[in-house]
């Protein structure tokens, strides 16, 4: 075996990557990332035979070709590994589902995970026709199957007790700890200098210490006030519940009450309780990510946090490919460091995906953490498979959920989500103390505006105003009132539209002004409403979901210096009609408002009424993706869900240090590069993109990635008229 190869020479380099030490050493990775899952050995079996193919005389050929540089036909080889155990387990012992734990994720560790009926066929059909072949990859692999594989055939896990969603995940948990172990000994192969550097700069003891400590000194400076008691009782009723058992926990508190620092108080104790490997918070806003991660790095330092949300998409269509595309493919993120901060569609467009690059990073769901802030805004069409995931995660992968938000939406509650009525939501905070804290924080006076205004009538109100902010629900209303408000003194804008340097610098200014009572009024898509730490006098609202309103509303009085504050509920005349379960969501709240008065938005209990609603109305797999995953549809299951219903692209801006950037990770692509140019991305739909760059607006510079060719505006960001993702992201 000493003259087969897994892969050619590094560039400038005379060694070989030999194929059973590449097949061992998966191996083992793959076995150690799913054990916590109950998967090891089944993961053990896929590392050892995925790579079986390159066994073949043709695939060696094909490698000493490239190596002296000259064109080779590339020759398909994760097919045989597959068939191997299709054979094994579907024709010789008539197992219907063991075939599938092994054929699946060995079969789509380059081009994604098939169907099961798709892949089934393929097998069978490739078994008949090119059997001559299967028997000599067979042949020439006669010594490494003896003496790893067939010992290990008869010790796998048996996950019969799993129902079939479940299943479904499983397999798809296995495929991440192949696919990353696949990944990271590439990369030890063709790129060894990065492997020291994916060694984590701290533990998660150190995390916690070093936490302990901040929070020491942020008390000892804090002024005495009423809301800053209520923050410490918080924070203090976190820490004493990290010592319970793992599980689902909710954190209901309201806006401004520290819910961030408390919830990583919560997480960090809790995996150092139980040994768990990391903390991941899954944020909606990149706004809020921006802010979170800001102050994380403040506590722990730059290299402690892994701020990630923009995925560089990778051709996965290939099996094999040159240097330069692997070198891509390694940029994807493994998330490898103990505090993640991520988007919910990151996390959950990954969790249910089929391309290797997206689901590598998903067996670190085990052993950690899971944050999930402002756990309201997952959108209500997809809540039935993203809970049952959750579920499955929490039951079998030594997984901790935290449900943390203001406005919660008790989803244990509704008879509509069957799959979460078995799981015990645990309370983190006692209700009475809940109850008691939002009695506490009315800080705000609410005000239903009776009639709809018109654009230029709103203007003129924001104009006889010094300080406030005004949140619509499109960025084309917001976009309208920026632009007739140009001439104006003291006006902001916040959307997608401008990249997340250009908003946090807005951002910055925007508070210098609120503390020199300067004016500043600042018009905002709902990027804003959601954890961005403002403080404004008055607080504009457009008609929208209850739960956004009462988000905006913790931007008004934040800090409670004022008496009570003003939040304004409006509608405009010709308000663009929102879409899908936006607009379900926002005439449920119409119908509340309708029959309540507009203090109950102080209570909390009023969501309880609101989402019972909302899950009534809307139906909660609207696309039938449960029956989907029942089915082992991997490539279906991955096209229906997302949480922005189309596919978008990252495009980088012309701010600041951009160009620069790009230059740099075009001539030398690396995750670390790549990292550089996030804050200077914003977000398009892929058919806009692609109708822009066919106008001569964008330029490819990677699968998915473009630089903006167009103006880039001060004010407004991308000046060309796009459309509006009314989605997670803002």
């Amino acid at each position: 075996m000493n003259d087969v190869y897994a892969h050619t020479p590094r560039a400038n380099g005379q060694e070989w990557h030999r194929l059973d030490e590449h097949l061992v050493s998966v191996a083992e990775m793959a076995q150690s990332f799913a054990a916590p899952f109950q998967g090891g050995r089944v993961a053990y079996l896929c590392g050892l035979l995925h790579d079986l193919g390159k066994f073949h005389p043709l695939f060696q050929q094909y490698l000493k070709k490239q190596a002296d540089g000259e064109m080779g036909q590339s020759v398909p080889h994760a097919i045989w590994g597959a068939a191997l155990m299709y054979q094994v387990y579907w024709k010789k012992t008539g197992n219907r589902h063991a075939w599938q734990w092994f054929s699946l994720p060995i079969a789509g560790h380059h081009v994604g995970l098939h169907s099961s009926h798709y892949l089934s066929s393929t097998l069978g059909q490739s078994l008949k026709e090119q059997h001559l072949h299967f028997r000599k990859v067979l042949k020439q692999a006669e010594s490494f199957l003896k003496k790893f594989v067939f010992p290990c055939m008869q010790s796998v896990e048996n996950i019969s007790s799993l129902s079939e969603t479940d299943r479904e995940m499983w397999i798809r948990l296995i495929f991440s700890a192949l696919v990353d172990a696949d990944y990271l000994d590439t990369e030890r192969h063709f790129q060894p200098e990065l492997s020291p550097l994916r060694t984590p700069v701290a533990s998660i003891t150190d995390l916690w210490n070093q936490f302990t400590a901040d929070q020491e000194q942020l008390t000892s400076r804090t002024d005495d006030t009423a809301v800053n008691r209520m923050r410490r009782e918080v924070y203090e009723e976190c820490v004493r519940s990290a010592s319970r058992p793992q599980g689902v926990y909710r954190l209901t508190v309201p806006t401004g009450g520290g819910k961030t620092r408390s919830s990583l108080a919560f997480a960090l104790k809790h995996a150092v309780e139980h040994g768990l490997d990391r903390v991941i918070v899954a944020i909606p806003y990149t706004s809020i990510i921006e802010q979170t991660a800001d102050v994380y790095r403040g506590i722990f330092g730059n290299d402690a946090v892994l701020e990630h949300h923009s995925q560089i998409e990778v051709d996965d269509e290939k099996e094999e490919a040159d240097e330069r595309l692997i070198q891509q493919r390694l940029a994807a993120e493994n998330w490898d460091a103990p505090l993640i901060v991520t988007t919910t569609v990151q996390l959950f467009d990954s969790l249910f995906s089929n391309r290797p690059s997206k689901v590598r990073k998903l067996h670190n769901l085990s052993r950690s953490v899971v944050i999930l802030d402002e756990v309201q805004t997952l959108p209500t069409e997809l809540l039935k498979p993203t809970l049952d995931a959750l579920a499955m995660l929490v039951r079998h992968c030594q997984t901790t959920v935290v449900l943390s938000s203001a406005t919660q939406p008790f989803f244990e509650e509704s008879r509509f989500l069957d799959v979460f009525s078995e799981i015990e939501v645990k309370e983190m905070l006692p209700l009475p103390t809940v109850n008691r804290h939002f009695q506490q924080m009315q800080r705000v006076d609410y005000e239903i505006w009776k009639s709809p205004v018109s654009l230029p009538q709103l203007v003129r109100f924001i104009r006889e105003q010094k300080q406030l902010l005004v949140v619509f629900n499109t960025r084309k209303e917001a976009k309208e009132c920026v632009e007739l408000l140009q001439e104006d003194d003291g006006v902001f804008h916040l959307s997608t539209l401008l990249c997340s340097a250009h908003r946090r610098r807005i951002l910055e200014e925007v508070r210098e002004r609120l503390k020199k009572n300067q004016p500043v009024r600042l018009i905002s898509t709902q990027v804003v409403e959601a954890g961005v730490d403002l403080d404004f006098p008055i607080v504009m609202r457009q008609m929208g979901p209850l739960d956004r309103i009462v988000q905006a509303a913790g931007r008004c009085n934040r800090e409670g210096k004022m008496d009570k504050g003003n939040v304004i509920i409006f509608e405009t005349e010709d308000m663009p009609s929102p879409r899908g379960s936006y607009r379900t969501a926002t005439e449920t709240a119409r119908f509340l408002l309708a029959q309540r008065h507009p203090d109950d938005l102080h209570d909390p209990n009023i969501f309880r009424e609101y989402f019972r609603r909302l899950f009534a109305s809307v139906d909660v797999d609207s696309k039938n993706i449960q029956k989907d995953r029942e089915m082992l549809d991997y490539p279906l299951v991955a096209e229906k869900y997302r949480l922005i219903d189309q596919d978008t692209v990252s495009v980088i801006v012309p701010y600041e240090e951009a160009s620069e950037y790009l230059r740099m990770w075009e001539s030398s692509p690396s995750r670390y590069s790549f990292r550089r140019l996030q804050p200077y991305m914003v977000q398009l739909y892929r058919f806009e993109a692609e109708k822009k760059e066919k106008d001569g607006w964008l330029r490819e510079v990677a699968d998915n990635v473009y630089e903006w060719l167009g103006d880039y505006d001060e004010r407004i960001g991308i000046k060309e008229e796009v459309y509006d993702p009314l989605s997670l992201i803002g």
